[in-house]
């Protein structure tokens, strides 16, 4: 059964879903990167970490990590 929607304004979105009517199958989607050296995620309450020297390689040489694309 089709919805009628009226003027609709939005400002801002920072993250989920707009369902505008019916729906019968809703598919969001995200991706993200992150880089991180030695250590840094490490989560705990009494944490010893001797990493020494280290570099985070962050150069990224290839176009896309992760295609995000259709609703399927």
């Amino acid at each position: 059964m089709p919805a009628i929607v009226g003027p609709i304004k939005i400002v801002s979105v920072g993250g989920g879903v707009i369902n505008f009517g019916d729906s019968f199958y809703l598919s969001p989607k995200s991706s993200s990167k992150t880089s991180a050296g030695s250590g840094a995620f490490n989560t705990g309450d009494f944490i010893n970490t001797n990493s020494g020297l280290n570099a985070t390689n962050t150069l990224d040489p290839d176009a896309v990590d992760q295609v995000m694309s259709a609703n399927a």
